[in-house]
């Protein structure tokens, strides 16, 4: 099985760290299954001062629709509309991004 590593990064408001860090100690069960469905595991997201870093494994075949399943999924936009207004995009953005992609640098296994 072939795993593709993906890191992302985005901002995070000050004054929203405190309900950001609250709602995703239980995300809802129903955003997991989307994720687990588009073949994303080991999904973690960590958080350095006002900065999110994000770091998941995708284990398909077709990452373009695993992706547009999950942008299609009602929770999931729901989830989005909760959590997207609590972020900053980071300068590095590329258009169509809303979390940066980062380059793998390196891999030990």
């Amino acid at each position: 099985m072939s795993i593709k590593r993906i890191g992302q990064v985005i901002g995070i408001k000050p004054e929203e760290i405190a309900e950001y860090e609250r709602i995703h100690e239980a995300i809802w069960p129903t955003v997991a299954a989307t994720l687990k469905k588009a073949n994303i595991q080991n999904y973690s997201i960590f958080r350095y001062e006002n900065l999110l870093f994000a770091y998941m494994e995708y284990t398909g075949t077709d990452y373009e629709a695993d992706m547009a399943l999950i942008a299609a999924d009602p929770e999931t936009q729901k989830w989005w509309k909760i959590t997207a207004p609590m972020q900053v995009q980071v300068p590095e953005a590329r258009d169509g991004e809303w979390w940066h992609t980062l380059h793998q640098n390196f891999y030990l296994d």
